[in-house]
């Protein structure tokens, strides 16, 4: 397993971070080898354009073979994002920024042994740079308000979840293989690799993102940690229980049966693609019945399932007192 000996005064400056590149990285890997089912329903009407693009470059095919490996990125795609707020253009000069024989040096940690000799010559930085402008351009700049909302929601749930639980409630679900052991070991994931002490890092940022799962970012004295946003791009609805959408409404069932955690109204609303004042004056309804509360959490408020609620939401219409207040009207 990797382990980073985390100070506490790094860990209680560390924040969470939009990244736009981290994303555009994320729709990369979608692109190139998708793993979960909705990569696979996002990636399709991408696909032949993103092909089409690879063949006019020959030199991206063999880049991207070397760059992802099964356990390992290449460095110059996880690189942290370097302020609280950067834009795409920022984190891609950064990457430009990179000389030729850097990127090989990456790619041979990343892939052991002689590169392909298409990857040997000059130029090889400007391809990176067009790769990921092109994959930024065509796939995630045009969705990025979405994304940007639902990653956005995503920090806020989880900066509620820190002050309530402290950092060892928040890391245990943040990332597969991701876990706080205590006495400043933070378990980053589960590849093996020797112990790294942080004790000279300047940063540590958590960054969400449209992911399967996450990865490790860092630059000389920068680090990070890259994580799956809760519930995007979900395929599938969760389940709803029988007869609810006809007893309080099929958008009002599918917002309580997703409050089992905490929620905001922009997260909501990008999980059931109903607009924030629909949202809003379904969640005043089951605020009203009882089945939801609600909790400020800096610029947001989260809602989640009172016990009556989650009751409701689990088929359990005895716990629920086997009654749905007058108010709480189909929609």
């Amino acid at each position: 397993m990797s382990l980073w000996r985390v100070p506490v005064d790094l860990l209680a400056g560390s924040r969470f971070v939009i990244s736009p590149m981290t994303d555009t990285v994320a729709a990369l890997k979608a692109l190139h080898s998708p793993r979960h089912p909705w990569q696979h329903s996002w990636q399709r009407p991408h696909l032949g354009a993103y092909q089409r693009m690879l063949a006019r470059r020959p030199v991206l095919p063999a880049l991207l073979a070397a760059a992802f490996a099964p356990r390992w990125i290449a460095d110059f795609l996880t690189l942290p994002p370097a302020t609280a707020t950067p834009t795409f253009a920022e984190e891609l000069a950064v990457v430009a920024a990179r000389s030729d024989e850097r990127i090989r040096a990456d790619l041979r940690v990343t892939r052991p042994g002689p590169l392909a000799e298409v990857l040997c010559h000059d130029g090889l930085i400007e391809q990176v740079v067009y790769l990921l402008d092109w994959v930024w351009n065509h796939t995630v700049r045009p969705e990025w308000p979405e994304r940007e909302r639902r990653l956005r929601a995503d920090v806020v749930a989880r900066t509620s979840r820190l002050s309530a639980q402290g950092w060892a409630g928040l890391l245990a679900d943040l990332n597969p293989g991701m876990r706080w052991l205590g006495d400043g070991w933070l378990q980053v994931n589960d590849h093996p690799a020797a112990p790294l002490p942080l004790d000279r890092a300047e940063q540590l940022v958590f960054v969400p993102a449209h992911c399967g799962k996450g990865w490790v970012v860092w630059d000389q004295d920068r680090f990070g940690m890259v994580y799956p946003a809760s519930g995007i791009l979900a395929e599938v609805s969760p389940p709803t229980p029988d007869g609810l959408d006809r007893l309080i409404g099929s958008n009002r069932a599918a917002i309580l049966v997703r409050l089992g955690t905490p929620l905001s109204t922009s997260h909501l609303a990008a999980l059931t693609g109903l607009s924030l004042g629909a949202v809003g004056d379904h969640l005043r309804v089951l605020l009203d019945a009882g089945m939801v509360t609600k909790r400020r959490s800096g610029r947001e408020v989260l809602y989640w399932h009172t016990p009556r609620g989650a009751a409701l939401a689990a088929g359990d219409p005895v716990t629920a007192d086997a009654r749905v207040d007058e108010d709480v009207r189909p929609d």
